[in-house]
């Protein structure tokens, strides 16, 4: 099992930032899972061991391409981002969700997007890809550059099929088939609870490829 899987997935139990039961989505659809990111805050040692594997996928990549800055749609992205950056010394920036009418107005918070900036796009997790696609837009409105989105964890329900369709490419830390397995293999869930998101998430897949 993939190292980073384990660390992310050991982190996420330890937390209580994934769940297990019955849970809606934004979707609509419902999920035997629910992953909060923001649960990794009560907990600083799982944190630390989150930011430090998302940190050392950024340094990675930037020895490959350039990055200015990093973004994230709030919340919960952006609400790690900034010790990801910190991390990594790239400056970041956050794009809200809607425009702020008074004082610094605008949809871009903590700094400013300059022509051809090339953004590095980091968020918690990717389901279907669309808030994604809602949080660049911004930035290439004000001519920036977004190649890649960076996510923890991918839910592997279409977001990384729907991102390169959109012409973006999707970079996980790990995927949530490869968080139970490790959960699995280390007895800290049972077989049954494993099977049930397999499952689920096959089901996902065989939709994907009707789709496509």
């Amino acid at each position: 099992m993939c190292d980073k899987a384990s660390l992310v997935a050991d982190a996420l139990l330890s937390s209580q930032a994934i769940k297990f039961g019955e849970f809606k989505l934004k979707s609509g659809l419902v999920s035997p899972y629910y992953i909060d990111l923001t649960w990794l805050f009560s907990s600083p040692k799982d944190l630390k061991r989150v930011v430090k594997v998302v940190a050392e996928e950024i340094v990675s990549l930037s020895s490959l391409t350039v990055i200015d800055k990093l973004a994230s749609i709030e919340l919960k992205g952006a609400l790690l981002l900034a010790a990801v950056s910190s991390k990594v010394d790239i400056p970041c920036i956050v794009v809200r969700k809607e425009s702020k009418a008074y004082g610094l107005t605008g949809r871009i918070a903590g700094g400013e997007v300059k022509e051809g900036d090339r953004i590095l796009f980091f968020d918690d997790l990717v389901t279907d890809g669309k808030s994604k696609i809602e949080g660049i837009k911004p930035l290439e409105e004000m001519g920036a550059e977004v190649e890649t989105v960076l996510v923890v964890v991918d839910r592997e329900q279409g977001g990384r099929e729907n991102l390169q369709r959109m012409g973006y490419r999707l970079k996980s830390i790990t995927t949530i088939s490869e968080i139970v397995k490790s959960l699995l293999e280390a007895r800290k869930i049972t077989e049954e609870r494993a099977y049930t998101i397999l499952n689920y998430v096959k089901s996902s897949r065989k939709g994907i490829k009707r789709e496509t």
